[in-house]
């Protein structure tokens, strides 16, 4: 409505112009209604992904993920969760992740979520448009331990090395 009353002091202007034609459709496009952001769903990061570990009860999980947006009564084993992005103008964005369960506790996890950050947006984009969906590896709890301890022996090893260089 406030446009409107601008529009007399427009026109001459966009006349006077060397292209009014390409003018007329920048005014156009400057006077269209807004468009809100709208997001549905549950946002899932890759770091929470990452704090799943196999084992862990249904109720770790809602803790770490939040209440999945779906819950099957046919697929009782199965937890999905959905994020979808609709900016105002842009293509629709949509993640999905689906967690797996044998009785109470996590076997595995699949879907397409990606690291997410302000300066990845159109990283996440493209990631999105190239894989929908990618099987996510979660170690079980036990050889995760096991896989740590070797490393943490050769880091005290080399930090040894190199202080007795620092001595001599």
């Amino acid at each position: 409505m406030k446009y409107l009353r601008l529009l007399p002091i427009i026109l001459p202007l966009a006349a006077c112009s060397s292209n009014p034609n390409q003018q007329m459709r920048d005014l156009a496009a400057a006077i269209t209604p807004y468009k809100i952001d709208v997001r549905q769903g549950n946002y899932i990061t890759q770091d929470m992904v990452a704090q799943l570990k196999q084992g862990m009860t249904r109720d770790q999980v809602r803790f770490v993920l939040g209440t999945p947006l779906v819950t099957d009564i046919f697929h009782a084993d199965r937890w999905d969760y959905v994020y979808r992005f609709k900016p105002g103008r842009g293509e629709v964005q949509q993640r999905r992740l689906s967690v797996f369960f044998e009785g109470n506790t996590l076997v595995r996890v699949a879907g397409d979520v990606v690291e997410s950050g302000p300066a990845q947006e159109q990283a996440d984009a493209e990631a999105a448009a190239r894989s929908r969906s990618r099987v996510i590896e979660i170690a079980p709890v036990e050889s995760k331990k096991k896989a740590e301890e070797p490393a943490a022996e050769e880091a005290k090893k080399a930090d040894a090395a190199a202080s007795e260089a620092d001595k001599k």
